[in-house]
């Protein structure tokens, strides 16, 4: 049954995934988010499951690739420089459309970079960091309780498409403490058995493949664009985003995750002072929420868009082709593992800083 708890971000992650019915992980420690598979280690033999501390996020990648090619509810998690050796397993995994759950508690860099909290993984994660067509369903949760929300469902979603479900934080999200209303256990009893899935049961003509290797070009071409009717009726049925103060607005502020609740803060001390600021903040990342941005830059009141994100610009290029800039957009950045304040953002608005 649902409980009330004070964790801290990481942890309720990794009591959510198991909550949501994951019974195999297997990952390797980087900072900010090692206490996923510490986590993780103790919790999941409790209830029947597997953990694998990997030798590497190679090895991780593909042992997720195995476990959930076989129907198990399997994730992993790392941090910005692990996710990049991750990438040629992600892409043989949605090319082989096999679901797993993928956590990403950015740090900041580029290369080995700091342990602080960044954004810098957006391209990475929402346009694919491997190699071909594909895409994920990416959420950039803004606090703990949303991150409990979204994983806990994130196993339902990625064996609804077949494809990875990446949860998109930083370092604050995982190293925070909040208060988190924890959903009851799922009875893996209930889960779905898969026709796909080599679980050993298929014989003779039922044999069952996992494969991303088509030789054939019209073959490929042909299952690029069955892909791409799963990404559409994603973007159809996904989109996931919260507007505050919108109605009105002069100027509207987006941002994701972490820096979506600072701004949201900004909103609220801007409000105060009577002027007519909003906050429109994604919870997809991908897909994206660009009809409802575009709606929100052609709306009569609205004179200006800011954009800010721990980054020297990527979320920024999202919103440029979205509103198809018939508003101007001003940028508001912090990076390094810098991290702006709610009065930042409004010394920025105010032409202050």
């Amino acid at each position: 049954m649902a409980e009330r708890k004070l964790m801290k971000g990481n942890e309720a992650i990794a009591e959510a995934a198991i909550r949501g019915g994951c019974r195999f992980y297997a990952g390797y420690p980087i900072t900010p988010q090692n206490e996923v598979p510490e986590y993780m280690s103790a919790r999941l033999p409790q209830v029947g499951g597997h953990f694998v501390q990997a030798e590497s996020e190679v090895s991780a990648i593909n042992m997720i690739f195995g476990a959930g090619g076989a129907g198990g509810r399997a994730m992993t998690s790392s941090s910005s420089p692990g996710i990049s050796l991750m990438q040629e397993g992600i892409s043989y995994i949605c090319g082989a459309e096999v679901p797993c759950v993928i956590v990403n508690m950015v740090r900041s860099g580029p290369g080995l970079g700091g342990i602080q909290p960044s954004q810098g993984d957006y391209h990475q994660s929402v346009h694919g960091g491997g190699h071909g067509d594909y895409k994920m369903l990416v959420y950039g949760p803004c606090s703990v309780q949303e991150c409990v929300d979204l994983i806990y469902n994130a196993f339902d979603k990625a064996e609804e498409y077949r494809l990875p479900v990446m949860i998109l934080g930083d370092g604050m999200l995982g190293q925070i403490m909040e208060a988190v209303t924890l959903p009851e256990m799922k009875d893996p009893a209930t889960f779905p058995k898969h026709k796909w899935a080599t679980d050993g049961t298929g014989r003779g003509k039922d044999r069952r493949i996992i494969n991303s290797l088509y030789i054939v070009p019209d073959e490929l071409e042909e299952i690029n664009k069955r892909l791409q009717k799963v990404y559409d009726k994603m973007a159809e049925k996904e989109v996931l985003y919260e507007k505050y103060l919108c109605d009105d607005a002069e100027i509207v502020i987006t941002a994701y995750g972490s820096v979506g609740r600072i701004a949201k803060s900004a909103v609220d001390i801007l409000r105060a002072e009577g002027k007519k600021v909003g906050l429109f903040r994604p919870i997809t990342l991908c897909p994206l929420p660009t009809k409802e941005l575009k709606a929100l830059a052609n709306q009569a009141s609205v004179k200006e868009i800011i954009v800010t994100e721990l980054s020297m610009g990527q979320y920024i290029d999202d919103v440029r082709l979205a509103t198809d800039e018939i508003k101007p957009i001003r940028f508001y950045c912090r990076t390094g593992g810098n991290v702006m304040s709610p009065e930042d953002i409004v010394a920025f608005i105010k032409g202050e800083n």
